[in-house]
């Protein structure tokens, strides 16, 4: 009995150690799939709250420009007392600077440093922002000036170039807000702003001084954050459209309209009520930059965070769906 035991098990440990899978080679082009590791880059600041965001191409880098949210996780509302700026030469990694620019630096100015732009015209460049005025009832639009992109900034003027009691078209106190500025081939520049109301109006070539009347735009659903640009030979006028707010687009062949309303490119951002968005061209690709409130667990509609994605055109010059992606720019 003790020898068919021995045989028994002789004849099994042959047959584990023939039967033993061989190894299966693996194809090159798989392990390389296998291999890829993307990273999540959206939002692109990680390391505090930025919101509105403008950006500027310039000398072949791209400027972020934004408004820095600071309030803590109990307060309901907006704390913003300063904007940011960063630059990048590929839009994955981004160089810090010190504050460029403050409410205080506006004397006339009380509080609040909501959305704002910078651009650039004669080596010099222009901040528009929106603040809360010191003696007139509202908000306002300032303008700051500096000599690189960079910062430092000061105030241009000394006073406010939008006050509340310019306009007249709503009741509300706070539809002069968002500045975008847009300058058109021949080289006329263009403010455009507001809030339930869209305003523009024609710059001087100094950049500080209306040059003319303040004009209105009939667009559907129009909340805030205007952004004007120009591909081929369409204007394009992007806005947060209803509340809370999705992106909305309308098209031009002229810089003064007649505007049709194209649609939705961007439906509402992840845990935020607002939506606003800067579309620039890098290195020949078109790129949606926008917030969230991404940042968890703290993230949300008065602690947002700037965030990028592709931008894509149809044959006929609509603008696609955006998608918004943790990837963001690899």
């Amino acid at each position: 009995m003790q020898k068919i035991l021995f045989f028994i098990l002789v004849i099994t440990l042959n047959w584990a150690c023939t039967s033993q899978p061989s190894e299966v080679p693996v194809d090159s082009a798989d392990q390389q799939i296998r291999n890829i590791s993307l990273q999540i880059n959206n939002p692109i600041i990680k390391d505090q709250f930025t919101a509105d965001p403008a950006a500027l191409v310039y000398q072949d880098t791209v400027y972020l420009y934004a408004g820095h949210d600071e309030a803590e996780t109990d307060f309901p509302f907006y704390k913003m007392h300063e904007w940011l700026v960063f630059s990048s030469t590929d839009l994955v990694h981004w160089k810090a600077y010190p504050v460029p620019l403050k409410v205080s630096d506006f004397e006339w100015a009380k509080g609040d440093a909501w959305a704002a732009q910078v651009i650039e015209k004669g080596g010099k460049f222009f901040w528009y922002v929106t603040v809360s005025h010191g003696t007139i009832e509202g908000k306002s639009i300032g303008v700051a000036v500096s000599d690189r992109p960079t910062g430092p900034f000061k105030d241009a003027l000394g006073k406010a170039l939008i006050t509340n009691d310019m306009t007249k078209e709503t009741d509300i106190d706070w539809d002069d807000i968002d500045p975008t500025v847009f300058i058109d081939d021949d080289g006329q520049a263009y403010l455009f702003w507001g809030n339930t109301v869209c305003y523009y109006a024609k710059l001087k070539d100094d950049m500080v001084e209306l040059d003319g009347p303040v004009k209105t735009i009939e667009l559907p659903d129009f909340t805030e954050a205007p952004w004007i640009h120009k591909r081929g030979d369409w204007y394009y006028l992007s806005y947060a459209y209803q509340f809370p707010e999705k992106t909305a687009y309308a098209m031009s062949g002229s810089i003064t309209g007649p505007w049709e309303f194209k649609g939705i490119i961007n439906e509402l951002s992840g845990n935020c009520n607002t939506n606003h968005q800067a579309i620039i061209e890098y290195k020949g690709k078109p790129y949606f930059i926008y917030h969230t409130g991404g940042i968890q667990p703290f993230g949300g509609s008065f602690r947002r965070s700037v965030c990028i994605d592709r931008l894509y055109y149809n044959e006929d010059g609509t603008i696609k769906r955006v998608i918004m992606t943790s990837e963001g720019i690899q």
